[in-house]
Formats: C-alpha cells, sequence, structure tokens
C-alpha cells in the first residue's frame, strides 16, 4: 500500500508543477509539499535513518507552502 501511496503522491507532484509551469507559480507550493510526502514515504520504505526534527521542519515548511498554493488557487478563482 505504501508504494502505491508514494506513485500516486510523485504523480501529484509531477502534475503540480507542470499547471506551475503554464503560469500558475503558486502550485509550486504543492509540487514541494507532496515531494516531500514522496521523501518522508521513501525513508519509512527504505528504513533511511532520517532524524523526527528534520521531518518535523520538513512538514512545517511543506504545511506553509501548500497554504501558499491553496491562497494562489483561491485568489485565481476569485478573478
Amino acid at each position: 500500500m505504501l508504494i502505491v501511496s508514494i506513485i500516486l503522491e510523485a504523480a501529484v507532484a509531477v502534475i503540480a508543477v507542470l499547471t506551475a509551469r503554464q503560469g500558475r507559480s503558486y502550485m509550486y507550493g504543492l509540487a514541494f509539499t507532496f515531494s516531500a510526502y514522496v521523501l518522508y514515504d521513501l525513508a519509512r520504505f527504505l528504513n533511511w535513518p532520517v532524524e523526527g526534527s528534520l521531518l518535523s521542519w520538513l512538514f512545517l515548511l511543506a504545511t506553509l507552502t501548500a497554504l501558499f498554493a491553496v491562497w494562489g488557487l483561491y485568489r485565481d478563482r476569485r478573478n
């Protein structure tokens, strides 16, 4: 199930990058967020020794970039 999740998260990240390249730069935020999810799940799957504090900072940054992306979507829909 974890492998399926990694594949789907990677697909979302790629689609977000493609969308961002079409002029919606805020979508890079979602690309980063889902890339962070891929990294986290890969670390779990491959048993990488990753510090908890590093993952906490990564998830905080991913949440902030997701917020930026959602705010961009909201602003885009209002215009």
